[in-house]
């Protein structure tokens, strides 16, 4: 593959940032990980309290992505049929047809996904690893390029559910947005008191450019080096008493996906160690359990994994 190719692809992927930032404003750091999410097909997880503009980060990117979205209001009442659809009753045809759910798009916004019991959370697992569905014992493909993007409230948030750990760690990357700077609020006040943040972005893509970016992805090199040294990182978090368990063998395949994500986004057909340490707090932090000693002591899953990565020999390519 020629080095222009991959110039074009870097240039797409910042345009991305950059057009998914209009209407997200003021935090360029936060439209990154969820355009690398993207990029890279790793579904992902957004935690924060109401009102930071978690959905709305979601509308920006899938505006500017050109792909066809999808939302999903989890509730607790909701079914999982009502995600992944359901035989129904055809009276004309005098038979059970199949009636397609709303995770039948190629981008889905899974919002308040924590609100619904786990029986319900469970009808995204098949979606989001084999990206098909299984209703009355039929597979059926999903859309492709596919994507997830769910929204969580925080735990302590009444009428909330857990998420699972075996869910949580079909998310490649998860982000905690915060509140913006003072300046920044002021601007979303003054941009957005007559039209919505959405009407700002525009489409710099196709979903068919997704689908070139992943495969492009896919084709960076990683010298055995790296491969080893992110190995370690896993094996780090798997060893340390901060952690009730370590990183799963996915979460290490999510981390080497999300450095070439990186990579290519700096124009690069190979990823550095520094791309693993660069993409290691989003691919951890929402995979990681700190013990209650841990947490007692006030640590946060951030700061154990910047720990241990910084006590780690970064291997020179």
């Amino acid at each position: 593959m020629k080095s222009r190719d991959y110039s074009d692809a870097s240039v797409l992927i910042s345009s991305l940032i950059t057009e998914t930032s209009r209407g997200y404003l003021g935090m360029p750091d936060a439209a990154g990980t969820a355009v690398y999410a993207l990029c890279g097909g790793l579904h992902l997880l957004i935690e924060d309290v109401s009102g930071v503009g978690k959905t709305t980060l979601v509308s920006c990117l899938a505006r500017a992505s050109g792909m066809d979205l999808g939302r999903i209001q989890f509730t607790p009442d909701l079914l999982p049929g009502d995600i992944t659809g359901m035989m129904v009753w055809d009276s004309g045809s005098r038979e059970f047809t199949y009636r397609q759910g709303p995770v039948h798009h190629q981008f889905v916004l899974a919002d308040e996904l924590n609100r619904s019991p786990a029986r319900t959370q469970s009808a995204l697992l098949e979606a989001m690893q084999e990206e098909t569905v299984t209703v009355d014992g039929v597979v059926r493909p999903l859309p492709e390029p596919f994507f997830v993007a769910a929204t969580q409230n925080p735990a302590w948030y009444a009428g909330t559910y857990n998420l699972p750990e075996s869910q949580l760690d079909r998310f490649g990357l998860s982000l905690y947005p915060g509140f913006p700077s003072s300046e920044t609020e002021a601007q979303i006040l003054s941009e957005f008191k007559d039209k919505k943040a959405v009407d700002l972005v525009g489409r710099v893509c196709s979903s068919s450019d997704i689908t070139g970016i992943r495969k492009m992805v896919q084709s960076l090199h990683i010298e055995k080096k790296v491969l080893d040294f992110a190995v370690s990182i896993a094996g780090a978090t798997r060893s340390s008493s901060s952690f009730q368990s370590g990183l799963s063998i996915r979460g290490t395949q999510h981390l080497l996906r999300a450095a070439q994500v990186r990579g290519l986004a700096e124009g690069r057909s190979f990823v550095i160690p520094e791309d693993l340490l660069f993409m290691a707090p989003a691919v951890m932090n929402h995979r990681l359990i700190l013990t209650p000693e841990a947490g007692s002591r006030g640590m946060t899953t951030a700061q154990v994994v910047k720990e241990l990565c910084s006590a780690l020999p970064v291997p020179v390519l």
